[in-house]
């Protein structure tokens, strides 16, 4: 299939070794070199900061080997929550597409094969608003399927679904509850996502992506997930307070390849969410366990 390449936000800040894991998995990508990569990083909390700061900026303009690479340097510290907020919304003033990543997460070498057939194939289908690359280290999941709402590790959207972008979590936590369905919206009450979303209405999170969620599940847009796992994170490796949690969440990479096709059944898969909602469940062994659980899961999203 002869398509134009999505261009590719990458979100930085200050861990330069992690920043050159994730360019050199993209580059492992054919698509890379026909793609734009536009590279935001953030500014500095404070003087502690500034030197990985730096770091960082001094190896992304270094960067090469794709279409074109753009560097955005934020003067002062955004966050992620607002740093992703912003940057997305200035890529989709240019582009119709985009395919999105932070610094801690490499990709399989089919990743911007994925994105890009999937971007194309359903450009214009208004039922689905978003492509993921991760997916739960869930057994017998099918190839490719749909789950209602929208997800935040290595995805991809378009501007006709952006452009609608509900960021109040207010308003969609009242959305959730006039219309009952925060057990759906819980993943069948596996996991807490409707707590997730007060706390950022009550500044204990400071989260886009679970307001991404909601709006997209308020919406009934779909989002399409591989079987396996496209990406991995190599952010969860630096304390032992982490540790444990890759086996958990982010197993190693396949080197399958993986063959895609556009006829696929446009509908959320019950039994796929079924399955993921007992792989929530099936870690939940104790009230102890319970919350160790909650914990690395919600660590993980909001990182």
């Amino acid at each position: 299939m002869n398509i134009n390449k999505a261009p590719i936000a990458l979100f930085a800040y200050r861990r330069v070794g992690h920043t050159q894991r994730t360019i050199d998995a993209l580059l492992q990508n054919s698509e890379a070199k026909d793609s734009d990569l536009l590279l935001f990083c953030d500014g500095p909390k404070g003087e502690e900061d500034l030197e990985s700061v730096l770091e960082v900026r001094s190896f992304a303009s270094k960067i090469s080997g794709f279409k074109s690479v753009k560097t955005i340097f934020r003067e002062r510290n955004l966050g992620l929550a607002k740093s992703i907020l912003t940057g997305v919304a200035e890529v989709l003033s240019n582009y119709d597409s985009i395919i999105v990543l932070e610094d801690d997460i490499v990709i399989h070498p089919q990743f911007l094969e994925y994105m890009n057939f999937y971007l194309t194939t359903f450009e214009n289908d208004e039922r689905i608003g978003c492509i993921h690359g991760y997916i739960y280290p869930v057994s017998g999941l099918p190839d490719f399927f749909f789950l209602k709402g929208a997800d935040c590790w290595g995805w991809a959207s378009w501007k006709r679904v952006w452009k609608n972008f509900n960021q109040d979590g207010s308003d969609l936590l009242g959305q959730l509850q006039v219309k009952k369905l925060e057990y759906d919206f819980d993943f069948l009450g596996s996991f807490p996502y409707t707590q997730m979303l007060r706390d950022q209405i009550n500044g204990k999170n400071d989260s886009w992506a679970i307001r991404w969620y909601a709006d997209c599940f308020l919406k009934g847009l779909l989002c399409l997930y591989p079987g396996r796992s496209l990406v991995q994170n190599i952010g969860l490796d630096l304390s032992g307070t982490h540790s444990g949690l890759d086996p958990l969440l982010s197993p190693e990479l396949s080197v399958d390849r993986m063959k895609f096709v556009s006829n696929l059944p446009v509908k959320e898969s019950i039994a796929a969410k079924k399955k993921i909602s007992r792989f929530f469940r099936g870690k939940q062994t104790s009230i102890a366990a319970v919350k160790r659980f909650v914990r690395r899961i919600v660590s993980f999203i909001l990182k």
